[in-house]
Protein backbone atom coordinates (compact mmCIF):
# COMPACT_ATOMS: atom_id res chain seq x y z
CA UNK A 1 0.00 0.00 0.00
CA UNK A 2 1.41 3.45 -0.74
CA UNK A 3 2.15 5.96 1.85
CA UNK A 4 0.32 8.93 1.05
CA UNK A 5 1.27 12.26 2.69
CA UNK A 6 -1.15 14.32 3.86
CA UNK A 7 -1.59 18.22 2.07
CA UNK A 8 -3.37 21.61 1.80
CA UNK A 9 -4.36 23.88 -0.85
CA UNK A 10 -5.25 27.57 -0.11
CA UNK A 11 -6.28 29.64 -2.96
CA UNK A 12 -8.62 32.51 -3.36
CA UNK A 13 -9.65 31.36 -6.96
CA UNK A 14 -12.58 29.01 -6.57
CA UNK A 15 -11.79 27.21 -10.27
CA UNK A 16 -8.27 27.32 -9.77
CA UNK A 17 -8.42 25.96 -6.24
CA UNK A 18 -11.26 23.23 -7.50
CA UNK A 19 -8.42 22.03 -9.97
CA UNK A 20 -5.35 21.84 -7.46
CA UNK A 21 -8.27 19.42 -5.43
CA UNK A 22 -8.88 17.61 -8.27
CA UNK A 23 -4.85 16.93 -9.14
CA UNK A 24 -4.61 16.15 -5.55
CA UNK A 25 -7.28 13.62 -5.46
CA UNK A 26 -5.82 12.28 -8.50
CA UNK A 27 -2.50 11.50 -7.45
CA UNK A 28 -2.00 8.08 -5.45
CA UNK A 29 0.63 9.32 -2.78
CA UNK A 30 -1.42 12.07 -1.63
CA UNK A 31 -4.23 12.61 1.15
CA UNK A 32 -6.09 15.90 0.95
CA UNK A 33 -7.01 16.91 4.23
CA UNK A 34 -8.54 20.56 3.40
CA UNK A 35 -8.97 23.17 0.71
CA UNK A 36 -9.30 26.68 1.64
CA UNK A 37 -9.83 30.34 -0.20
CA UNK A 38 -8.03 31.98 2.43
CA UNK A 39 -5.37 31.76 5.37
CA UNK A 40 -8.05 32.42 8.04
CA UNK A 41 -10.00 29.52 6.60
CA UNK A 42 -7.31 27.02 6.75
CA UNK A 43 -5.46 28.40 10.38
CA UNK A 44 -7.34 25.52 12.71
CA UNK A 45 -5.87 22.92 10.07
CA UNK A 46 -2.64 24.26 10.57
CA UNK A 47 -2.43 24.61 13.88
CA UNK A 48 -3.76 21.46 14.34
CA UNK A 49 -3.29 19.12 11.81
CA UNK A 50 0.30 17.97 10.39
CA UNK A 51 0.55 18.93 7.00
CA UNK A 52 3.09 16.96 4.81
CA UNK A 53 2.94 19.17 2.13
CA UNK A 54 1.13 22.67 1.43
CA UNK A 55 -0.18 23.90 -2.35
CA UNK A 56 -0.19 28.36 -1.74
CA UNK A 57 -1.68 30.56 -3.85
CA UNK A 58 1.02 33.40 -3.70
CA UNK A 59 -1.59 36.32 -4.51
CA UNK A 60 -4.17 36.29 -1.71
CA UNK A 61 -6.10 38.82 0.40
CA UNK A 62 -5.08 39.57 4.06
CA UNK A 63 -2.45 36.85 4.03
CA UNK A 64 -0.53 36.07 0.77
CA UNK A 65 1.06 32.42 0.39
CA UNK A 66 4.45 33.86 1.18
CA UNK A 67 3.72 34.47 4.39
CA UNK A 68 1.22 31.52 5.14
CA UNK A 69 4.73 29.83 4.08
CA UNK A 70 6.13 30.96 7.21
CA UNK A 71 3.28 29.54 9.21
CA UNK A 72 3.83 26.48 8.40
CA UNK A 73 6.24 23.68 10.30
CA UNK A 74 9.26 23.62 8.57
CA UNK A 75 8.94 20.02 7.59
CA UNK A 76 6.05 20.91 5.14
CA UNK A 77 6.88 21.11 1.71
CA UNK A 78 5.78 24.38 0.09
CA UNK A 79 4.76 24.51 -3.84
CA UNK A 80 3.39 28.03 -4.85
CA UNK A 81 0.86 28.57 -7.46
CA UNK A 82 1.18 31.99 -9.14
CA UNK A 83 0.04 33.39 -12.49
CA UNK A 84 3.69 35.33 -12.38
CA UNK A 85 6.79 34.54 -13.03
CA UNK A 86 8.62 36.97 -11.21
CA UNK A 87 7.16 35.41 -7.71
CA UNK A 88 9.26 32.59 -8.20
CA UNK A 89 12.47 33.76 -6.95
CA UNK A 90 10.73 35.22 -4.03
CA UNK A 91 9.56 32.27 -3.46
CA UNK A 92 12.63 30.26 -3.26
CA UNK A 93 13.84 32.25 -0.74
CA UNK A 94 10.68 30.79 1.96
CA UNK A 95 12.54 27.58 0.75
CA UNK A 96 10.40 26.14 -1.49
CA UNK A 97 9.74 22.99 -3.26
CA UNK A 98 8.76 24.67 -6.39
CA UNK A 99 6.50 26.65 -8.62
CA UNK A 100 3.31 25.81 -10.26
CA UNK A 101 2.50 28.46 -13.30
CA UNK A 102 -1.19 29.12 -14.12
CA UNK A 103 -3.17 27.41 -15.23
CA UNK A 104 -1.63 24.81 -14.67
CA UNK A 105 -1.42 20.85 -16.01
CA UNK A 106 -1.38 17.61 -14.54
CA UNK A 107 1.89 16.48 -15.89
CA UNK A 108 3.42 20.01 -14.43
CA UNK A 109 1.48 18.77 -11.09
CA UNK A 110 2.57 15.36 -11.28
CA UNK A 111 6.19 16.29 -11.54
CA UNK A 112 6.47 18.89 -8.41
CA UNK A 113 4.58 16.04 -6.29
CA UNK A 114 6.99 12.85 -7.16
CA UNK A 115 9.59 15.59 -6.21
CA UNK A 116 8.42 16.43 -3.05
CA UNK A 117 7.43 12.23 -2.35
CA UNK A 118 11.16 12.04 -3.27
CA UNK A 119 12.10 14.72 -1.06
CA UNK A 120 10.24 13.45 2.02
CA UNK A 121 10.99 9.64 1.49
CA UNK A 122 15.03 11.23 1.60
CA UNK A 123 14.17 13.49 4.72
CA UNK A 124 12.61 10.37 6.39
CA UNK A 125 14.81 8.67 8.75
CA UNK A 126 13.91 4.76 9.37
CA UNK A 127 13.84 3.42 12.96
CA UNK A 128 14.18 -0.49 13.30
CA UNK A 129 13.23 -0.30 16.53
CA UNK A 130 9.75 1.27 15.60
CA UNK A 131 7.03 -1.42 15.06
CA UNK A 132 4.96 1.40 12.94
CA UNK A 133 7.60 1.76 10.60
CA UNK A 134 6.13 0.27 7.82
CA UNK A 135 8.65 -1.60 5.13
CA UNK A 136 8.69 0.18 1.63
CA UNK A 137 7.43 -2.90 -0.78
CA UNK A 138 6.52 -1.03 -3.82
CA UNK A 139 8.03 2.41 -5.53
CA UNK A 140 5.51 4.51 -7.74
CA UNK A 141 6.61 5.73 -10.75
CA UNK A 142 5.00 7.68 -14.11
CA UNK A 143 4.69 5.52 -17.10
CA UNK A 144 3.49 6.92 -20.50
CA UNK A 145 1.06 8.91 -18.67
CA UNK A 146 0.09 6.35 -16.08
CA UNK A 147 1.28 5.98 -12.37
CA UNK A 148 2.48 2.52 -11.82
CA UNK A 149 3.38 0.68 -8.54
CA UNK A 150 5.78 -1.42 -9.24
CA UNK A 151 6.76 -4.37 -5.79
CA UNK A 152 10.06 -4.02 -4.91
CA UNK A 153 10.72 -7.76 -4.55
CA UNK A 154 9.94 -8.15 -8.55
CA UNK A 155 12.54 -5.34 -9.68
CA UNK A 156 15.34 -7.52 -11.52
CA UNK A 157 17.63 -4.41 -12.43
CA UNK A 158 17.40 -0.79 -13.96
CA UNK A 159 18.88 0.88 -16.56
CA UNK A 160 19.67 4.38 -17.64
CA UNK A 161 19.32 5.78 -21.01
CA UNK A 162 19.73 9.77 -20.70
CA UNK A 163 16.61 11.48 -19.19
CA UNK A 164 14.53 7.89 -19.46
CA UNK A 165 15.24 4.71 -17.33
CA UNK A 166 14.07 1.29 -18.07
CA UNK A 167 13.05 -0.84 -15.25
CA UNK A 168 13.11 -4.77 -15.95
CA UNK A 169 10.83 -6.63 -13.97
CA UNK A 170 10.68 -10.33 -13.42
CA UNK A 171 8.29 -12.67 -15.37
CA UNK A 172 7.36 -9.32 -17.67
CA UNK A 173 9.12 -9.53 -21.29
CA UNK A 174 9.27 -5.55 -21.61
CA UNK A 175 10.93 -2.99 -19.24
CA UNK A 176 8.68 -0.28 -18.06
CA UNK A 177 10.14 2.97 -19.37
CA UNK A 178 9.90 6.10 -17.40
CA UNK A 179 11.21 9.43 -17.56
CA UNK A 180 13.31 9.70 -14.88
CA UNK A 181 17.03 10.02 -13.81
CA UNK A 182 18.80 7.40 -12.29
CA UNK A 183 19.50 9.70 -9.50
CA UNK A 184 16.06 10.50 -8.42
CA UNK A 185 15.61 6.44 -9.14
CA UNK A 186 17.99 5.50 -6.90
CA UNK A 187 17.25 7.55 -3.70
CA UNK A 188 13.62 5.85 -3.80
CA UNK A 189 15.27 2.34 -3.54
CA UNK A 190 16.07 0.61 -0.49
CA UNK A 191 19.75 1.03 0.50
CA UNK A 192 20.34 -2.46 1.30
CA UNK A 193 18.45 -4.47 -1.35
CA UNK A 194 19.93 -2.44 -4.68
CA UNK A 195 23.61 -1.50 -5.62
CA UNK A 196 25.06 0.70 -8.33
CA UNK A 197 27.45 -1.38 -10.23
CA UNK A 198 27.57 0.87 -13.58
CA UNK A 199 26.78 4.87 -14.06
CA UNK A 200 23.94 3.32 -16.15
CA UNK A 201 22.75 0.45 -13.95
CA UNK A 202 21.38 -0.26 -10.76
CA UNK A 203 21.04 -4.03 -9.46
CA UNK A 204 19.03 -6.00 -7.05
CA UNK A 205 21.36 -8.05 -5.68
CA UNK A 206 19.42 -10.90 -4.61
CA UNK A 207 19.19 -11.25 -8.14
CA UNK A 208 22.74 -11.51 -9.26
CA UNK A 209 23.43 -14.91 -9.50
CA UNK A 210 25.82 -15.44 -11.94
CA UNK A 211 28.98 -13.24 -12.33
CA UNK A 212 31.28 -14.01 -15.59
CA UNK A 213 34.44 -12.08 -16.54
CA UNK A 214 33.55 -8.97 -14.76
CA UNK A 215 29.53 -9.04 -15.75
CA UNK A 216 26.59 -9.60 -14.13
CA UNK A 217 24.87 -12.05 -16.32
CA UNK A 218 20.93 -12.36 -15.53
CA UNK A 219 19.33 -14.10 -18.11
CA UNK A 220 20.58 -13.51 -21.62
CA UNK A 221 21.45 -10.06 -20.70
CA UNK A 222 25.36 -9.05 -19.40
CA UNK A 223 25.26 -5.90 -17.10
CA UNK A 224 28.79 -4.29 -16.51
CA UNK A 225 30.42 -3.54 -13.54
CA UNK A 226 32.84 -0.57 -13.31
CA UNK A 227 35.77 0.25 -11.37
CA UNK A 228 34.50 2.53 -9.21
CA UNK A 229 31.52 -0.04 -8.04
CA UNK A 230 32.99 -3.01 -7.79
CA UNK A 231 34.14 -3.13 -4.20
CA UNK A 232 31.04 -1.69 -3.26
CA UNK A 233 29.01 -4.44 -5.14
CA UNK A 234 31.49 -7.19 -4.09
CA UNK A 235 30.81 -6.24 -0.55
CA UNK A 236 26.81 -6.43 -0.88
CA UNK A 237 27.25 -10.12 -2.24
CA UNK A 238 28.70 -11.24 1.03
CA UNK A 239 25.10 -12.71 1.85
CA UNK A 240 24.09 -13.59 -1.68
CA UNK A 241 25.03 -17.01 -3.06
CA UNK A 242 26.04 -16.96 -6.63
CA UNK A 243 27.56 -19.09 -9.34
CA UNK A 244 31.00 -17.58 -10.61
Amino acid sequence: MTHKFNCIAIDDEPLALQLVESYIKRTPFLNLIGTYGSAEEAMPTIQNEKIDVAFLDIQMPDFSGLQVSKMLSPETKVVFITAHDRFAIEGYKVNAVGYLLKPISYDEFLDVAMKVQGMIQKDSTPVASSPSQPEQRTILVKSDYKMLQIPIKDIIYIEGLKDYVKIYIENEKDPIVSLLCMKSLETKLPENQFCRVHRSYIVQTSKCKVIEKGRIVIGNNTIPISDSYRASFFERLQNVAIEV
